[in-house]
């Protein structure tokens, strides 16, 4: 039998505390580079990455930590990482104790106690893909998909029983839910329309998208404050915050370092967008749009279909089905990959995995929460 082929894994943006991103050399890396994983033989099946460190899991249940926090141990089966907590899944303490959800403080070294634990019941054991390796993005959803886990109070949320999840998104102040037919929900903070509903309205519960339905979605993926789906034909939808371009729509900011000046509001269109303008190049007033609380289609280049799709804290990242890598939104410290940090309102391919003949290797994306 032929042994699968291994991904290969690359970083690149900030890594002043040495999180393995890329060489290491200084305090960005602006162009992607082979990623420093644990030991030359470690098979990393899943990467999650913070602010100010990363977590790697391999297929042998090894965990290991580098940055500002680091360790290494054994027995996990997936890892998230954000700066408040490291939520674990691993084997529990003592023969015979199953599969247990722990969260510990980043810099703990996993040494004691954890800060909470939750055994998680043998219903949602044995629920790994082929070959043993975690379900892709799995964290923060939990083996069985009836509860999800948060970085804040309360840490575990039981989801209703007729959500049957597929994948769950958390951004900075909101949740994305993708059911196993396609159906996209949110709730939590509306302020900058990243739930998508037509408002900027909170929603306590798990509320369908109405403008997505009867469209079957295949990928979420939430941003501090922005949101973004991939349909099942390859279609990109896109709403929230655009404070630095991460919609791909104009933005002020970016505007504003074209030498550009912000001039009056032009208040709400008609779909709820809050459409601004700033005084162009020419004279003229050029429309901004700061904020799109429904969701907006994207455009790629023509026939080019999008699979996968990451957002970090003001940028996003789309992979195509030919293997191609689109970044936008904010990129001053190299997070978009391209040789210059320049901020994007517009997708750009990056050019590194075209130059080095990368495109049959599978690609996959992770996205730093903040650069």
């Amino acid at each position: 039998m032929a042994e699968e082929r291994r991904g290969s894994w690359f970083g690149f943006g900030f890594c002043g505390f040495g999180q393995a991103l890329g060489s290491g050399r200084g305090r960005q890396v602006h162009s992607p580079e082979p990623l420093q994983t644990p030991g030359e033989d470690a098979d990393v099946c899943r990467v999650s990455a913070s602010w100010s460190y990363t977590a790697f899991v391999t297929r042998g249940g090894r965990l290991e930590l580098s940055g500002s926090a680091g360790c290494a141990a054994g027995g996990c089966r997936d890892a998230w990482a954000s700066e408040a907590l490291l939520v674990v899944l691993r084997a529990g303490p003592g023969r015979g104790a199953g599969t247990e959800l722990q969260a510990w403080a980043p810099g703990s070294a996993l040494s004691g106690e954890p800060l909470w634990a939750h055994t998680v019941g043998p219903e949602a054991e044995g629920e790994d893909a082929p070959g043993g390796e975690p379900q892709a993005g799995a964290l923060p959803l939990l083996p069985g998909a009836r509860a999800y886990v948060s970085p804040r109070p309360p840490f575990y949320s039981p989801l209703a029983p007729e959500l049957r999840a597929r994948r769950l998104e958390l951004g900075a102040e909101h949740a994305l839910l993708l059911d196993e037919a396609g159906q996209v929900f949110s709730w939590g903070q509306g302020r900058h329309g990243q739930l998508g509903h037509g408002t900027l309205e909170a929603e306590l519960e798990p509320r369908p998208l109405e403008a997505l339905q009867g469209v079957p979605m295949a990928e979420v993926a939430a941003g501090g404050w922005h949101s973004v789906c991939v349909s099942e034909t390859g279609d990109i939808y896109i709403w929230g915050w655009n404070e630095s371009g991460q919609l791909a729509l104009p933005s002020r900011s970016l505007a504003e370092v074209g030498k550009t000046a912000a001039g009056e509001a032009s208040g709400p269109k008609e779909d709820g967008s809050d459409v601004r303008t700033a005084e162009g190049e020419s004279g003229g007033l050029a429309p901004f749009i700061a904020i799109q609380p429904f969701p907006a289609l994207l455009d790629l280049p023509p026939g080019t279909d999008a699979v996968k799709a990451s957002c970090g804290s003001r940028h996003t990242a789309v992979v195509t089905r030919t293997g191609e890598l689109y970044t936008w939104g904010w990129g001053k410290y190299g997070q978009l990959g391209h040789e210059d940090t320049s901020s994007l309102d517009r997708p750009r391919r990056v050019e590194y995995f075209v130059d080095k003949r990368l495109q049959d290797e599978p690609l996959k994306v992770f996205i730093v929460t903040e650069w």
